[in-house]
């Protein structure tokens, strides 16, 4: 039986894998020759004769007594004895032109560095070579030094048996007397051959327009995927992947990709190098960063998630979803599904009363809502956002008698009941700013810029951190809380850390997020049944350190059905369909005031884990009764969306009027393809959709989800061959409208 073990180190999630399928670590005594074989994958690298750790291979899977060649194209000699290269020209130095896994920022460099330091005499120059290695259990550990300071960096690499995905990260350790400043220092560098057909694809965007898909060239003009404001942000995810022009298509081709498990401000840069070859870098972002690295002390970075396919964007979006349901997701495989959710915010925004959330509750639970959650309001002062962010105690003006008689209410419904918090910010206006207005990030003497009227506290301070465990844990311990939605609404300004030393303040880009995860880890321990979302403005803080802790994330403030369609489509890139909670909310939209039927809206929530958001004070009956078909209609399907294979039979677009997505469920037994329509034109005689991922050999019954009538010429059973072979569609017309159909396995 395989299990999943996510374990802290230094607050850095770190990942174990166990299983009863086997990868394979190979370093033969004396050869410096190492191997990672796992599902379908090699990884290799090997020590040249000069002492450098040169990668040597990532792709497809190499037989076990295949050559392994350098990637470096003016190497030459022995394929399994490692090179080092000489001098190229005297613009190019031999420093310049060796590959390294990881380099030190010396010898003529000029490349993105693994690491780059001063030394405590002002000494710049860093150069790494292999010093040992050992092999615990799948785990490669490699240990590189300096050619002449006892500084050290060891680096860890860990293969999934069962998907091929790398696990790397790096420590440095400084042995000296003295003091040594780290300017820079990354997860992983990771290198493809040479090529002029890269393209990078990687996924940005902005509040209420986050997960849209970029695809670029690679070239020697760095490409630079960053966030500098102390969280992951909404602007570029720390998320890669990697085709080849001609080659790489949705489920054919190479795909090498990857993620970075880090909440805070990262960097991931790739781009050719001075010979054309690829590489990929990524770790802390070193902009406003520096950590003075004390004598005996060691720095640890996050992991950097890697892996490869061959079965193009499509399989490698599939396999890394895997990988992530069963190794960083809480509760792995076992973790329950989704439920379906009911959030106040749209109904009642700041007014939220006893008897307000009551009525709710009954029209929710009438429509087969399984969890409430009321939203921002409920503690302190809070009547806006101007006050009372800090002070999470309930509002008893407003909870005359606190939260037990509504939380028992929304259990007599049948419902488990949510909260909404945003712990890490405080209001100017509130107790806890009075009381400890040093609390904050803030440059002493300087303006204390406000973000929706809202300060940071500084989670880098230990009584900070304390504080903010302690409000949380009385508040689920004092109340049957199943859920929190857990919010973070601005970026980072004046990042100041005044009560430490000068040379240490800015350890704040790192401790923040390390006691972020504490707090996280410590309130998960105390109260297993609680389940976390992961929310930052919308998207802003997605990435695999938060979503190690949290059951479920946010994608996007903007619900606007369309637009969630496109959203979804590129959050699904990188990150699994299990943990994206997408909402059925009013219309007009608030995004974009667009106006679209209630059924397109269940359509196009129905395609991740399935929330209601609207102002159901305001529906009509036949509101509820749309709504309460889709929700039981969703939870014949709910199983097969959350866990199983996602195929992009038709991306939505911008220049695309329909899209179709589908859901085939692990075992095949059920599929279920969604297509969504736009906008009309003149075009009546759209192609086929063709069903993916269905068993040839198996024959399915097909359904309109919700009930209606199959489209003429679609038969009511037939083969998988058959389905996905002829494809089908739906004679769609007019605008944003849509039809699921189901495909049952009956034989």
């Amino acid at each position: 039986m395989r299990k999943k073990g996510l374990f802290l180190v230094s607050g850095i999630i770190a990942a174990v894998f166990t299983t009863a399928a086997q990868a394979k670590v190979t370093a033969p005594p004396g050869a410096k020759i190492f191997r990672l074989d796992g599902a379908g994958v090699t990884y290799a690298m090997g020590v040249d004769e000069k002492g450098y750790l040169q990668p040597l291979y990532w792709g497809a899977p190499l037989a076990a007594g295949d050559p392994l060649v350098a990637t470096d194209p003016v190497r030459t000699g022995d394929p399994v004895l490692v090179k080092a290269p000489g001098e190229l020209s005297g613009f190019d130095p031999a420093g310049s032109v060796t590959l390294q896994e990881y380099p030190g920022q010396g010898e003529g460099l000029v490349s993105d560095p693994g690491l780059k330091a001063i030394f405590g005499d002002g000494n710049r120059d860093l150069v790494l070579k292999y010093r040992s290695h050992t092999v615990r259990g799948e785990t490669l550990i490699v240990e590189l030094a300096d050619i002449r300071r006892p500084l050290t960096v060891t680096l860890r690499y860990t293969i999934d048996p069962e998907t091929g995905v790398l696990a790397r990260s790096a420590s440095v350790h400084n042995g000296d007397s003295r003091p040594v400043r780290v300017d820079q220092i990354a997860s992983a560098v990771f290198t493809l051959p040479v090529g002029d057909d890269y393209r990078l694809h990687y996924l940005t965007g902005r509040h209420a327009a986050e997960w849209q898909k970029k695809d670029v060239a690679i070239t020697p003009a760095l490409t630079v995927l960053e966030s500098r404001r102390g969280s992951t942000g909404h602007g570029n995810n720390p998320y890669f992947a990697i085709g080849r022009q001609g080659a790489t298509s949705e489920e054919h081709g190479p795909v090498w990709f990857g993620a970075l498990a880090w909440s805070g401000s990262f960097r991931i840069s790739v781009g050719q190098d001075n010979l054309g070859r690829i590489r990929v870098m990524g770790g802390y972002n070193p902009y406003d960063f520096s950590w003075s690295l004390k004598p005996g002390e060691t720095l640890d970075t996050p992991i950097f998630y890697a892996g490869y396919s061959d079965a193009g964007m499509g399989g490698a979006s599939r396999t890394f979803h895997k990988f992530e349901v069963a190794h960083i997701m809480p509760g792995g495989t076992k973790a329950k599904l989704r439920p379906v959710l009911y959030n106040s915010w749209e109904a009642t925004a700041f007014d939220v009363t006893e008897a307000g959330q009551e009525a709710l509750a009954e029209k929710a639970a009438k429509i087969g809502v399984e969890r409430f959650v009321v939203d921002d309001g409920w503690f302190g002062a809070r009547n806006s956002d101007k006050a009372g962010l800090g002070d999470w105690t309930v509002n008893r003006t407003k909870f005359p008698n606190g939260m037990k008689p509504l939380i028992d209410k929304v259990h007599t419904l049948g419902m488990d009941f949510g909260l909404w918090v945003e712990p890490e910010m405080v209001n100017v206006d509130s107790d806890l700013y009075r009381a400890h207005p040093d609390w904050v990030l803030n440059y002493t003497g300087r303006p204390r810029t406000e973000g929706r009227n809202q300060l940071v506290l500084n989670l880098a301070r230990k009584d900070v951190r304390d504080h903010l465990l302690g409000v949380l844990d009385k508040l689920v311990s004092e109340n049957d809380i199943a859920f929190l939605k857990w919010d973070y609404n601005r970026n980072w300004t004046e990042p100041g850390w005044p009560d430490m030393p000068v040379q240490d303040q800015q350890r704040v880009y790192v401790d923040y997020v390390r006691n972020l995860y504490h707090i996280l880890t410590e309130l998960r321990r105390r109260h297993p049944k609680l389940e976390i979302e992961g929310c930052s403005g919308g998207g802003g803080r997605v990435d695999l350190g938060i979503l190690g802790l949290t059951d479920e994330v946010w994608p996007s403030d903007n619900t606007d059905p369309a637009d969630r369609l496109m959203i979804q489509d590129g959050f699904t890139q990188a990150y699994p369909t299990s943990v994206m909670m997408a909402w059925v909310t009013d219309s007009p939209n608030w995004a974009n005031t667009r106006t679209t039927s209630l059924d397109y809206r269940f359509l196009s929530s129905m395609q991740g884990g399935l929330g209601i958001g609207a102002n159901l004070d305001k529906w009509q009956q036949e509101d509820f009764t749309t709504a309460s078909k889709w929700v039981a209609a969703y939870k014949t399907i709910r199983q097969t969306v959350q866990r199983g294979q996602l195929y992009r039979i038709d991306p939505p677009s911008t220049d695309n009027a329909t899209s179709a997505t589908m859901y085939v469920a692990q075992d095949h037994r059920q599929g279920v393809m969604f297509q969504m329509l736009h906008s009309s034109m003149w075009r009546d005689n759209p192609a086929p959709n063709h069903p993916q991922g269905l068993d040839p050999s198996i024959t399915y019954r097909v359904s309109i989800l919700g009930g209606g009538v199959l489209p003429e010429g679609v038969p009511a059973r037939a083969s998988g061959a058959y389905w996905m072979e002829r494809g089908l569609r739906a004679p769609l017309k007019g605008d944003f409208v849509g039809v699921a159909f189901v495909f049952d396995a009956v034989s």
